[in-house]
This record gives structure tokens, C-alpha cells and sequence, in this order.
């Protein structure tokens, strides 16, 4: 990683931690790459269940930080020069990055969350935001467009006009606000609490499931009907009859086998994913 992103990866969750807490996790060039750098590794640990995206200090993401990118010219001129490129690029990355982990990512936000920041937190599965934490979509404020991925992003969330009026606007909404409109999931005073709650949800479920799920919803979320079950039919292909998926059936019939029987708070000893997607 970089100075400016920490990477800890415990019990199969990878937490990673924005960490430039002086500048609000203001986004650099050291920054950039090194989100990107995480999901490149993120995406080879294969007994991986689940990321955590937060920040240091007070602020999850407070944006692009226009200085680094513009005041130092070859910056300038490569950051203005990939906006010809026909590919994806490394601001886009920095968001659509996350949609390739085969495992719930879970963005923690607090404080400002503006520009990049909420385009980094879109790229999440889920957003779990404090009741006071501030959320914009900022660029037209700076004379911009939204980028980074996040008009992609919002085509998933949010109504066309509800998207258009935030982007003229630039309006600044607090968690419980942007929560309502559905650009965050859920609210809670301890964000971290609750993510670390959810994981452990996720994790007693099959990892080649909540994979496999991940990925079919993606691909079929403004698809064509046909398109859609073409997709359906292919991952469940793709799972079904796999051990993970007979352990996970097994499990199931062992619990409707006895009324009474609660559910195990630990996971099932699953094996490691092992279907490519």
C-alpha cells in the first residue's frame, strides 16, 4: 500500500483505512494508487469474506484534492489526458475497483463524504453512514461533472431526476437525508459496530453465494429481460451442487430438523471459494 491507505486483513475481513486524516482523506495521487493497489491484492485473497472501507480522523473522504492533481503540470496533463483514453481509468478504478471483490464491501462513512468520497462509497455493495455525517455530490460547485465512476454508480440508486437535481445542486445532505433518497443503506451513530454486525451475517452464508450473487445482480440491473435469465440460469450453474452449496443445504435441513435449534453464531467451516466468476 501507501502511506496514504492502510490495509489489515483479520479473520477473512480486510478493513482499509483512508489515512489522510489532516487533510479529511483529501484524495492524492499516493491515495489513488493505493486503493487501487489494495484491490488488486484484495482480489487474490481467496479466503476473503468481506472490506470494510473507512477513514481516519475526522472524515471519510472529502474529495479530490485539486492541488495535488493540477498545480504539479505532468499531473495535470496526465490526469486531463485520461479523460481521452477509451478505457477505463485510474479515477474511474477508484470507485468500480470494488465490483470485481467477490465479497460484500461495506463503506463506513463519517463526517464529509464529498465528491471522490461519495463515488468511493458507491462503489461499495453498502453504505452505512452516521446520522451527521455530510454527503454530497459536489462537482458542480467546482464547474465539474460527477466522475470517478459515480455516474454508473447512481444509475442502481437512485430515480433519474432525484440524481439530476443533487448534481445541479451540489447539495450537501446529511446521513438520515441521503439514507431516505437511497444513496446510503443504512444509518447508525456506530457505523463500524454496525458493518462488523452485518459481516458476520454474510459470513454464515456460502462465500461462493454471496459471490456469485454479487456478481448476478450487477450484471442483470438494467439488463434486458432475456438478458436477465440468461445470467440467472448461468450462475446458478455455476454454484449449485458445489460443497459449499451442499454444506449450505445441510446446515439448513439441520436447522428445520429441530424447531427449536438457534442458529450457530460462528459460520460453517466453509471452504475458500474456489469458482472463478
Amino acid at each position: 500500500m501507501s502511506d496514504r491507505v492502510q490495509l489489515q486483513i483479520d479473520g477473512g475481513t480486510a478493513t482499509l483505512s483512508l489515512n489522510r486524516p489532516d487533510k479529511h482523506n483529501g484524495v492524492d495521487r499516493s491515495m489513488l494508487k493505493g486503493v487501487i493497489r489494495a484491490q488488486k491484492q484484495l482480489k487474490r485473497e481467496r479466503a476473503l469474506r468481506a472490506v470494510i472501507v473507512r477513514g481516519e480522523g475526522p472524515s471519510f473522504c472529502a474529495g479530490i484534492d485539486a492541488k495535488d492533481f493540477m498545480l504539479n503540470p505532468l499531473r495535470a496533463v496526465l490526469s486531463v489526458g485520461s479523460l481521452f483514453s477509451p478505457w477505463r481509468n485510474a479515477f474511474q478504478t477508484w470507485s468500480l475497483g470494488f465490483r470485481e471483490l467477490g465479497v460484500p464491501v461495506i463503506a463506513v462513512i463519517h463526517g464529509n463524504c464529498f465528491g471522490a468520497g461519495i463515488q468511493l462509497a458507491l462503489g461499495a455493495d453498502i453504505r452505512i453512514a452516521r446520522p451527521d455525517a455530510r454527503v454530497s455530490i459536489m462537482e458542480a460547485r467546482l464547474g465539474l461533472v460527477p466522475d470517478m465512476g459515480g455516474p454508473t454508480l447512481l444509475r442502481e440508486l437512485l430515480p433519474l431526476d432525484v440524481a439530476k437535481e443533487l448534481t445541479m445542486t451540489g447539495r450537501i445532505l446529511s446521513g438520515i437525508e441521503a439514507c431516505e433518497l437511497g444513496l446510503v443503506t443504512h444509518v447508525s451513530e456506530e457505523p463500524l459496530a454496525r458493518a462488523a454486525a452485518l459481516v458476520e451475517e454474510i459470513a454464515a452464508r456460502s462465500p461462493d453465494a454471496v459471490a456469485a450473487g454479487k456478481f448476478l445482480l450487477q450484471r442483470v440491473w438494467g439488463a434486458s429481460e432475456y438478458m436477465s435469465l440468461v445470467h440467472e440460469r448461468g450462475y446458478q450453474r455455476r454454484v449449485i451442487g458445489r460443497p459449499n452449496q451442499r454444506l449450505a443445504l445441510q446446515r439448513s435441513q439441520k436447522k428445520r430438523a429441530t424447531e427449536e435449534a438457534r442458529e450457530d453464531a460462528a459460520a460453517p467451516n466453509y471452504a475458500p471459494r474456489s469458482i472463478e466468476f
